[in-house]
């Protein structure tokens, strides 16, 4: 599912609202979960998962075209890890 689907499918089971309110809802929400993330913290959603970043270390990585041994700089990579319901619901329980 991509995000425009995502908001007709809000919109459609929610027709009290107009799609430009459910468009900027769920830019909002994205936006937060982002900004959050940004910032270091850890963005939780009970039943679903909880996004977190994880820091890579710098290390000596090797150029598979040329074998070659370069430098990769450490960086900061998002990570989701579901939670009880989604992973029970993914398993058929």
């Amino acid at each position: 599912m991509i995000r425009s689907e995502l908001i007709q499918k809000i919109a459609d089971e929610n027709p009290h609202l107009f799609q430009r309110d459910v468009e900027r809802i769920v830019n909002t929400i994205f936006s937060e979960i982002t900004d959050a993330m940004a910032d270091g913290n850890r963005v939780e959603l009970r039943g679903f998962g909880a996004f977190s970043v994880k820091q890579r270390d710098a290390r000596t990585g090797r150029n598979p075209r040329t074998g070659e041994s370069v430098h990769v700089e450490e960086k900061h990579v998002p990570f989701f890890k579901t939670g009880k319901l989604l992973r029970d619901r993914l398993n058929g329980k």
